[in-house]
């Protein structure tokens, strides 16, 4: 692929507005369509915003009418805040662009930065980002006083872990030792143009997503850096890292179009 321009917009009390940096996106979007710019990559961080992607139904969004933002990308609903990372790649790609394919690489780069911190990461098939691994189930410590036989989770599909205590919030499933996200991915790819793209969770306050269903997700959770090493991590002392592996995942990629079956006669 052609070189990559990265664009630091905002970080810290120069935190950038949703609703600024998604009209930045449309414009870059339809400049990089018009071939008038480069593949572009914008990092930056939000201040606190509720973001709902097609997806979302109406029983993951906040229960308390906390005010969330519909957006265009795939996925359903997050947050967005302080202490993350957020990466918005606007790439053209050959069409029919091989969605897949596009946030596979995004998945890696942040695996490899991880790695760089010291931070084992990895894929869970059929939910996209970037995920610790918890333990074996059996080896997992009981939820509120019952054996893992009787986890709600297991036998109800419309349990609601904000209606049921600490015990079973996303935040604290490192606590459980469960499978936690650590890096969510939502994009759209329009006139074969990326957009949107990825949040990753370096040091932010992890209880914003209890109000939430993240990404429509119940029987996991949510984690950072910083937690998961058990340091202070900065944004400052992620940032360069993250930019450099995503320069050498996507400069180095040679996208393909999707491969379209035709249909039999």
């Amino acid at each position: 692929m052609s070189e990559l321009r990265f664009v630091r917009m905002g970080f810290g009390a120069d935190a950038v507005d949703y609703q600024e940096a998604w009209d930045e996106q449309r414009r870059i979007h339809a400049a990089r369509f018009a071939d008038e710019v480069p593949d572009t990559v914008l990092l930056l961080e939000h201040p606190p915003v509720y973001t709902a992607g097609r997806r979302t139904e109406d029983s993951e969004r906040p229960l308390d009418g906390t005010p969330v933002i519909d957006v265009d990308r795939g996925g359903k609903i997050t947050w967005h805040g302080p202490g993350q990372l957020v990466g918005y790649p606007i790439q053209k790609l050959p069409r029919p662009v091989d969605v897949v394919a596009h946030v596979r690489r995004l998945e890696e780069a942040i695996i490899r930065a991880c790695a760089e911190f010291g931070l084992e990461t990895t894929r869970v098939e059929g939910r996209s980002g970037v995920w610790v691994l918890g333990d074996p189930v059996e080896r997992r410590p009981a939820l509120g006083g019952l054996s893992l036989d009787f986890d709600p989770r297991l036998t109800d599909e419309e349990f609601d872990p904000r209606l049921n205590g600490p015990e079973y919030a996303p935040s604290n499933a490192g606590q459980r030792r469960e499978d936690r996200k650590i890096a969510a991915i939502g994009i759209r790819v329009a006139k074969g143009v990326t957009m949107h793209g990825f949040s990753f969770n370096v040091n932010p306050d992890n209880a914003w997503f209890d109000r939430i269903i993240p990404c429509g997700i119940r029987d996991a959770g949510v984690t950072s850096l910083a937690g998961e090493l058990g340091r202070e991590v900065t944004i400052e002392e992620v940032l360069p890292v993250v930019e450099r592996y995503l320069r050498d995942v996507l400069e180095n990629a040679e996208p393909r179009p999707r491969v379209v079956e035709k249909a039999s006669a």
